[in-house]
């Protein structure tokens, strides 16, 4: 009875496996494509339920993480067509996009940076430090 009692147990284990790794795949279809400006890899956008999906279990793997709301009533909309700027500690530019969506996740080397998004003309600054192994969540809020 042991015998039969593993074999089930390795299958379950296996098919959980299976789901786990067609869950990801999924996931990463519906991502944006990545896209590199000099020493910086990021992808942007989040247009959708299955992009904006993908792009958060996605973010675990990107070491900055920027989101962009508007603050309106009854709730906070998601915003896209930001412009970003980012500098580094020596005032150099080392990205400057456009965010195709509410979310861009770049990979960035650790550092301290100066984040700065436009939107009509408002322009939010952040200061950011990148430190190996950690994520850096970074919110701009702009009101209605």
């Amino acid at each position: 009875m042991k015998y039969k009692t593993s074999v089930v147990a390795a299958a379950i284990a296996a098919s959980g496996l299976a789901f786990a790794g067609t869950a990801i795949a999924a996931a990463a279809s519906h991502l944006p494509p990545t896209q590199v400006q000099g020493d910086i890899s990021y992808l942007s956008g989040g247009i959708g339920k299955s992009e904006a999906a993908a792009i958060k279990h996605a973010a675990t793997r990107y070491p900055l993480q920027l989101e962009f709301l508007l603050k309106a009533k009854p709730k906070d909309e998601y915003l896209a067509d930001v412009k970003v700027q980012i500098k580094d500690a020596h005032d150099k530019v080392v990205l400057d996009a456009t965010a195709g969506g509410p979310f861009l996740l770049a990979q960035m080397p650790a550092g301290k940076y100066t984040v700065s998004a436009e939107r009509d003309g408002k322009i939010e600054h952040r200061q950011v430090e990148i430190v190996p192994g950690k994520q850096r969540r970074v919110v701009f809020e702009w009101k209605s």
